[in-house]
């Protein structure tokens, strides 16, 4: 890991439209939105606002660079090492990418630097390796016919993502996808397009065909609405909340496009009294305030036993305190801002819920000044199952305490949520790690770790946390088609 130790420039914006067919466009209709700096508010610059004119246009070079382009006929090798130079390119770039995504999104330095850019190139090298991998079966039928199966990419994708992890969720959804042989239309958040659109560059540079990526920034209504709506996009694949994820498949059905979902969560964390403390509470700590709190798999509901609940408290309220929350171009700061003005609106609204509904809140519970997007770290004592800070989504650097006494209380309470991403616990006994791993209904389980994460590892969510996973040989598996084909042999 290289830390960052001395401040950082601000890096140079070097694309601000649409990239459609290889080329950098306006808007069809002349129209920009701002992008601001999460910590002191200034607007970086102005980014095309795409809408349905230019998804049209992204679509139909998606479709004619499927059709008639070279990518999905070219050797599977050759897509695995355009992947491979991609992932270079993104590798010689590193610190000014890192930069840029903080930037754009207000997270750390050192967490851009040595989280997000180091997975982002893994995942792209992960999916690079599985391209000359795809293949089928054969088959044995009744009567003299030979059968096989091809895996065949599904065509063209539109991808959307959020603005937690920008560079990250544009190679979780490019990588399986160009693995596969599929052409891309992608639609960046509104908040954090500037990494995206850095990279589509870099694709280019990297050989990857004309046509093959295309990026529309804009917002969701507009041009994510028309990615849905678009006859000519065969599957999307969304990270977000479920309410969009709703929207989604109600425009997605009368094309009956494929879609994967990957959404939200309130994930359990479970500390049993015999865990190893140190690590237990180091790693909710991180599994919850890491990036701000802005991660859909946070350790928000955390279950602690009752007998080492005042330990947790005190230690916990420690570590709150002495967290560096300010600039995220310096490499001391630990906790940036949240990413814009909506957001730190709705965390501020959660605490003082949690407030009014009885909770204590130990530390935090404000804003940070009054400029930029900062809140301090909040730790809530007290809660119960039924507060609001316990049953929805809050996405922000808020962690909730519940205390329990026993296991089965315990899974029923865990389980006690339409969510289902993502969940942990620490403990030293193994009985009690597999019992909870297989009674929590939960995409991920993670035990005396938090926030272990690897391309090769599927990721998604159970009931309201979305559909399909991504990562690993599951993620490739959506964006291919099985195709059946069978031979008469007489």
């Amino acid at each position: 890991m290289t830390s960052v130790s001395e401040p950082v420039a601000q890096p140079t914006i070097r694309q601000t439209d649409c990239f459609i067919d290889g080329q950098w466009l306006p808007s069809q209709s002349g129209k920009t939105f701002e992008t601001r700096h999460p910590a002191n508010e200034e607007v970086i610059t102005q980014i095309a606002e795409g809408d349905a004119a230019d998804v049209d246009l992204a679509v139909k070079a998606a479709r004619q660079a499927f059709d008639n382009g070279p990518w999905r006929s070219m050797d599977a090798r050759e897509r695995g090492e355009l992947l491979h130079r991609l992932a270079d390119l993104i590798e010689e770039e590193i610190d000014e990418l890192a930069a840029l995504e903080t930037l754009d999104n207000g997270k750390p330095i050192n967490d851009a630097r040595n989280v997000d850019l180091p997975l982002t190139i893994d995942c792209l090298r992960y999916y690079a390796g599985y391209a000359d991998k795809v293949h089928g079966k054969t088959i044995p039928v009744r009567g003299n016919y030979f059968t096989y199966t091809r895996k065949e990419p599904v065509g063209v994708v539109g991808q959307i993502i959020p603005w937690n992890f920008p560079m990250l969720m544009v190679a979780w959804k490019w990588g399986p996808a160009l693995a596969a042989g599929c052409t891309i239309v992608m639609k960046p958040a509104e908040q954090t397009p500037l990494t995206c659109l850095r990279m589509a560059r870099l694709a280019q540079k990297a050989g990857i065909p004309d046509g093959v990526i295309n990026v529309v920034p804009g917002f969701g209504p507009t041009a994510g609405s028309a990615v849905t709506k678009h006859p000519g996009i065969d599957k999307v694949a969304f990270t977000g909340e479920y309410l969009t994820a709703q929207t989604i498949m109600a425009e997605a059905a009368p094309t009956l496009k494929r879609l994967t979902f990957e959404l939200g969560g309130k994930s359990p964390n479970v500390i049993f009294a015999d865990a190893d403390l140190d690590a237990a509470i180091a790693g909710s700590h991180f599994g919850l305030y890491f990036n701000q709190g802005q991660c859909c798999c946070a350790g928000s509901r955390v279950f602690v036993e009752e007998s080492i609940h005042d330990e947790f408290i005190g230690r916990i309220t420690e570590m709150n305190q002495g967290t560096q929350v300010g600039d995220p171009f310096d490499p001391l700061t630990t906790q940036g801002p949240q990413v814009d003005q909506n957001q730190m609106d709705k965390i501020l609204r959660y605490v003082e819920a949690g407030k009014s509904g009885g909770a204590t809140c130990v530390t935090g519970g404000n804003r940070i000044g009054d400029t930029g997007y900062f809140v301090e770290p909040t730790l809530f004592d007290g809660v119960t199952d039924e507060m609001d800070i316990a049953t929805d989504e809050i996405f922000g650097p808020v962690m909730s305490v519940l205390t329990f006494k026993d296991m089965d209380e315990l899974v029923e309470r865990a389980n006690n949520t339409f969510y289902g991403l993502a969940a942990a616990v620490w403990t030293r006994d193994i009985g009690k790690a597999h019992h909870v791993a297989d009674h929590v209904r939960a995409g991920t389980v993670w035990v005396n770790c938090y926030d272990v994460f690897d391309a090769a590892a599927p990721f998604g969510g159970f009931k309201m946390s979305g559909q399909g996973r991504e990562l690993g040989e599951a993620g490739l598996n959506a964006y291919l088609e099985t195709k059946t084909v069978t031979i008469a042999l007489d």
